[in-house]
């Protein structure tokens, strides 16, 4: 890994109480909706953010949600940490995604969008396995924030930007100038926070699922299937949809049946 990405994550600050503390009690099976409500309720920031994503259409709950107990409870668990954990990472990294042509909430939304169509996704396919994807598809390009820096740091942005721009294969832009790929720099990032070991290794093969451990590399496929279909430069565009359907009829997936979780995007209410 190139040396300056590697002192970047290196220097990162260790992670807020509050998110450690939604870690610990979306991992005590024991733990209800209460307990997480009573971690979240004092940060307002985190409180905010949580309901502007309840109140979002990509969570069309039919009706406004107002106070976290209502959030908590119509997400449930393990989607309130991903989105929790999702928005306060991005804040904590201070965002600037200049080089990848987007603003710090087009990022958001991105983030968003794969997280939600991973879970309308899989949800059919394995509901265990949709909450342990929510949560990776949520993170997954949280290397891009470091990656982003060190293009700025470099002076490079100009030439970046408009490769990205055009980009078909983003890795391969990332690759030629940090030598590095989101995947890997986004993995090596929770590692540093001592995140849970398969949930690293998910996000450390998404660019390149054929080399993944047997044990994780349908999640990596997934994952790459994804941010396929939603990428940075062109979220839902015709290419990226056709090129990620392609990936999924060749992993053995139901294509039409996630051709049809792509298409109910497009029938969102306007925010």
């Amino acid at each position: 890994m190139k040396s300056s990405i590697l002192e970047s994550i290196k220097s990162l600050p260790p992670l807020p109480k509050t998110l450690l503390d939604v870690q610990r009690i979306c991992n005590d099976p024991d733990a209800s909706i209460a307990n997480l409500v009573k971690v979240i309720e004092p940060d307002p920031m985190i409180v905010a953010n949580l309901l502007k994503a309840a109140n979002s259409p990509l969570y069309f709950f039919g009706r406004e949600i107002r106070n976290v107990s209502q959030a908590v409870a119509l997400f449930g668990m393990t989607m309130t940490r991903s989105i929790v954990l999702g928005n306060s990472v991005r804040k904590l990294l201070n965002v600037d995604m200049e080089p990848y042509g987007i603003t710090s909430e087009k990022f958001a939304e991105i983030s968003a969008k794969q997280a939600s169509l991973m879970n309308k996704w899989y949800r059919k396919i394995s509901r265990e396995k949709a909450d342990k994807l929510f949560l990776t598809a949520f993170l997954q390009e949280t290397g891009k924030i470091i990656i982003a820096s060190d293009i700025i740091q470099e002076n490079l942005t100009t030439n970046f930007r408009s490769e990205i721009e055009m980009a078909i294969n983003i890795a391969l832009v990332e690759r030629s100038y940090v030598n590095d790929t989101t995947a890997t720099v986004t993995a090596a990032i929770f590692e540093h926070w001592n995140f849970d070991k398969s949930f690293v290794e998910m996000i450390q093969y998404a660019d390149n699922p054929a080399s993944a451990p047997d044990h994780v590399r349908e999640f990596s496929t997934a994952l790459n299937i994804v941010k396929t279909i939603v990428p940075v430069n062109a979220p839902f565009g015709d290419h990226a949809i056709n090129f990620g359907l392609q990936k999924a009829e060749q992993a053995g997936y139901d294509a039409a049946w996630l051709e049809e979780c792509v298409n109910d995007f497009f029938k969102l209410p306007e925010a």
